[in-house]
Order: C-alpha cells, then sequence, then structure tokens
C-alpha cells in the first residue's frame, strides 16, 4: 500500500478530530527519532519533523491499570482510584472521554483498555463497558495474557472470540502456553497477518472510522497490546530485525547474550508495526481531507525495561520503565520542536479538553499543552511525577529523586548520569530537602 507523506498542518479554530495512538509498554526511548536507537518508526519521525516531540514526558505510575485510570481521570497516582492492577476504573468517575461526548465528539476507541483490570468483563462483541466510560462505540479487548488466561476453556473477550471463529483459537492457545514456559520466547507466532493481536486492533480502529458520521468531530483512542511481552510476532515482522545487533542494556559491563538482543529485536519490530499502521491511519486521512483537521497523539502508559539494570518489564522507577514516548503534530501545532521540559501523560487530559473546547475542570492535575504546542512557551512544568505502591518520585528535567523503593532513597542527575548508576542522595542534601519538599506538597 502506497503511504503518502504527511503535509504540513495548518491553523484550524474548529474542533479537531483526534486521532490518540496508545501503545502498551512502549519506552520513551525506542523511536526512530532518538540517535542512539536503531529502531525504524519513519511515520513517527516524520510526524514529529511536523509537530512537537517530547523528550521528557512521563508516566503517572509505570503499570498499566494506573497509567490508564491516571489519563481517564486526569488526576495523579494518589488520587486515580486505581493502585494497582487489581482494581477497576469506578465507573461512577469521570473521565476525559464523558466531557469530549458532550461537546458534541463521536468518541471512539478499541483494543487494549484496562479500565476494569480486576474483572473479566469485556463481552465477546467488546462492548462491555464502554459506553459508561463515555464512549459513543469502541471494542475492549483484553491484554495478551489476560485474554488466554480469562479465554481458554471458553472466550470472553473480542479477541479470543474473534480467533475461534476464525478456527484460530487453538493455534493461538498453544503459541501463547510455550511463551509461558519461557518468558524470553522469541520465535514467531503461526497466527496470519491479519489474526495477529495488534493488526486486528488496528483494523478495527478504521472500521469504527469508516462507520464514523461526518457530522460530528471524532475521538478514536487505538490501545495496541504490543509492545507488551510477550515477545509475539509474525513470520513478516520476525525478519525485519533477523541478525541486527542492539546497544546492550545498561550498565554495559556484563555478558550480553543473543537471547537478550533477540528480545529487543523483537521488541523494535512490534514497535514498527505499530508506526506502519500510523502511516496506514495517516494515508486515510489524507484520503478523506480530514489530514489537516485532526490532531494527531503517539504516547503509551509506561514503558520497558528491556534487562537494563539487570530488570524486565515496568513497576520501577528508573527512566526506561516511566518514561514514554510523546508526539504531537496536527492543526495549531508548531512544526519541528523537540522540548525537553517535563510533561505527564496526565497532561493529555487536559490538552485533548482543550483541543475540543471543553472546559478543563479545575481539580484535574494535568496541564494544557497548548501553550508549548503553538511555540509560544518552552516550559510547561516545573516538575513531574510518577508512583507505584510504596514508592514515589519527583523529576524535574535534571534531577530526581525516588523515595521508598525497596527501602531506598535515590538522587539522579540524567543530564550527567541519564543511565542512573550514580545515587547522589548521601552527596546533595539541600538538593534533596528541595525535591522532598515537592514531594510532600504533592502527594501529602
Amino acid at each position: 500500500m502506497r503511504i503518502d507523506p504527511i503535509s504540513s498542518f495548518v491553523i484550524v479554530n474548529q474542533q479537531p478530530n483526534i486521532l490518540f495512538f496508545f501503545p502498551d509498554q512502549h519506552r520513551h526511548d525506542w523511536i526512530g527519532a532518538e540517535p542512539d536507537n536503531a529502531v525504524r518508526t519513519p511515520y513517527l519521525d516524520k510526524l514529529a519533523q511536523n509537530g512537537v516531540r517530547f523528550t521528557n514526558a512521563v508516566t503517572p505510575s509505570p503499570v498499566c491499570a494506573p497509567a490508564r485510570a491516571c489519563l481517564a481521570s486526569g488526576m495523579e497516582y494518589d488520587y486515580c482510584a486505581v493502585p494497582d492492577n487489581s482494581y477497576n476504573y469506578p465507573l461512577e468517575n469521570w473521565t476525559f472521554y464523558q466531557a469530549l461526548q458532550n461537546v458534541g465528539y463521536s468518541v471512539m476507541g478499541c483494543g487494549k483498555f484496562d479500565l476494569h483490570k480486576a474483572t473479566p468483563s469485556w463481552g465477546i462483541d467488546g462492548k462491555g463497558s464502554i459506553k459508561d466510560w463515555g464512549f459513543t462505540d469502541g471494542i475492549d479487548n483484553a491484554g495478551k495474557w489476560d485474554a488466554v488466561r480469562s479465554g481458554a476453556e471458553k472466550p470472553k473477550d473480542p479477541y479470543m472470540y474473534y480467533l475461534y471463529q476464525e478456527g484460530l483459537i487453538d493455534v493461538h492457545l498453544g503459541d501463547m502456553a510455550r511463551r509461558r514456559s519461557n518468558k524470553m520466547a522469541t520465535f514467531p507466532t503461526d497466527l496470519p497477518e491479519s489474526a495477529y493481536c495488534d493488526n486486528w486492533i488496528a483494523q478495527n480502529g478504521l472500521n469504527l472510522l469508516e462507520q464514523c458520521s461526518d457530522s460530528n468531530p471524532w475521538f478514536l483512542q487505538i490501545n495496541f497490546t504490543g509492545p507488551h511481552s510477550p515477545w509475539d510476532l509474525t513470520s513478516r515482522m520476525k525478519s525485519t530485525y533477523a541478525g541486527f545487533d542492539f546497544p546492550p542494556p545498561y550498565p554495559t559491563n556484563r555478558l550480553v547474550t543473543d537471547e537478550i538482543n533477540e528480545v529487543r529485536q523483537n521488541y523494535s519490530a512490534m514497535i514498527e508495526n505499530i508506526d506502519r499502521w500510523l502511516g496506514i491511519y495517516i494515508n486515510w486521512l489524507s484520503e478523506r481531507n480530514q489530514l489537516d483537521n485532526t490532531l494527531i497523539v503517539f504516547s503509551s502508559d509506561h514503558g520497558e525495561m528491556l534487562g537494563d539494570h539487570d530488570r524486565w518489564g515496568k513497576s520501577l522507577p528508573y527512566q526506561s520503565s516511566i518514561g514514554v514516548p510523546l508526539v504531537i503534530a496536527g492543526p495549531n501545532v508548531k512544526s519541528g520542536l523537540v522540548v525537553d521540559t517535563p510533561v505527564s501523560l496526565i497532561d493529555l487530559t487536559a490538552t485533548f479538553l482543550d483541543q475540543a473546547h471543553s472546559k478543563i475542570p479545575s481539580q484535574l492535575h494535568g496541564k494544557t499543552l497548548r501553550s508549548v504546542l503553538s511555540g509560544s512557551d518552552h516550559v510547561h512544568r516545573q516538575h513531574v511525577l510518577s508512583g507505584l505502591d510504596n514508592w514515589r518520585l519527583v523529576y524535574d528535567g535534571h534531577h530526581k529523586l525516588v523515595q521508598g523503593f525497596e527501602g531506598q532513597s535515590w538522587l539522579f542527575d540524567l543530564k550527567n548520569d541519564p543511565t542512573e548508576t550514580q545515587n547522589l542522595f548521601l552527596d546533595q542534601p539541600k538538593l534533596v530537602e528541595k525535591l522532598q519538599a515537592l514531594l510532600t506538597y504533592e502527594f501529602g
């Protein structure tokens, strides 16, 4: 399929459409625009050239359900009502999706929402809680492991039901069983391209757009299941980085195995596949003359350690875990800006409302990015926060203070020590005191 280049974006006064690409577990530095990473994301890179790329975007909590609850509510971790993955987002609580619908938007979404993590209540049509959250239409499916755990005997979510209808459910269950016994497995799935979960999700998003009325502005959130582990991918995807050596995890003073490198290959291939879909969506918008009036946002709920500090997954206060990519382009967004001011995922909540001409509730912790996106201001926040369980952190774009993680306190100078190997907590008491005051004020 030919993908048209991204056109220059223009200034408009009407409510824009909003396309929100939201992969799962995509770390901040794993994009093509980062000079030290060889992953290929040509459409995201082009989007950044036509918009604003934020290099210090942070999740308010580096695990799925709390991060997504923070986004839906616009609130910091301690106020989002979802302390970990064993909680559902309360259906009586406000969401920005409801607010968008109230100002005339068709609010759509597909993929892994994870707003009811404690309850397997997707429904085989994926409509379970969609309207309760504020969507006019959507398809909510389980995450990779949740789908298999809940649907091994009988499908409980739309993706497993789709595989069942296509006669592919046993292929998928067998594949995932092999991966469960080896969490570092990198072999390709036997599923065809169309049945690979992220491709199925992305196609669902296009179907929603095709069915959407032309009379209203629309919002579409696409919640990919990748590049979250397990490291499953199609044979086509597997071939894209075969034989390629990625930089090793840091600190780098230890043996790097082929197994670690192959995981990084698969992780990169999953990201490149999502980027391929970004190009397809941009082409879809261009063909329908909607590109100039669509705000396109690309981010993630949290990062992935990928072996850094001998850790995998997320839930940790390291930058590999809390840092997320953030690129925004579209109407009223200046082109070609790279901004290092700290921003939080919850700032997207306020930004979506602002762009939609909806009032931003005064209690929201998120702050609109409007002035940064327009190029009129390069400073957004003095600091951002993140937390999970017993630990909390504050990051001002230069120094990061972490308290309560495994009973330790850390202070890192990320400008001079980006790999977070030198703990300065005992060396700079005045700076620690200053940052501690921010933590105490914000988290109480």
